[in-house]
């Protein structure tokens, strides 16, 4: 399903910051102005999200690797999704099927969790 992070529903960036640098991430992408992060640790993968939602995401991004980088032959997020229709899941958001390109779904796990699947190619 892509490259897996976790995006992280945090009180305050900068301190949020400090502490996973102190866990040796370093800042990978995103913007302080914007109230978000993204950081890494060699494949491992945490987007810090200050104001943004309410609760953490276990994020997939179909078509990425964990630098950000297009994967060749990657399942389109439309297929991933007819496919677990199929499976009787049951979508927060869905994709338009009849779009291309980039495109979200969310799902809700039994515990309650939040799994997004965005791709952003």
């Amino acid at each position: 399903m892509g490259a897996f992070s976790i995006s992280l529903a945090v009180k305050d960036l900068n301190v949020s910051r400090e502490f996973y640098e102190k866990l040796g991430f370093t800042v990978f992408a995103g913007a302080m102005d914007k109230n978000y992060l993204i950081m890494k640790n060699g494949n491992a993968l945490i987007g810090l999200f200050e104001g943004m939602f309410e609760n953490n995401i276990l994020t997939f991004n179909p078509g990425w690797d964990e630098n950000a980088q297009e994967v060749k032959g990657f399942e389109d997020i439309r297929k991933i999704q007819r496919r677990l229709k199929e499976k009787g899941m049951k979508f927060v958001s869905e994709a338009d099927e009849n779009g291309s390109g980039p495109a979200s779904f969310i799902l809700t796990d039994p515990d309650g969790n939040t799994i997004l699947l965005d791709q952003h190619i």
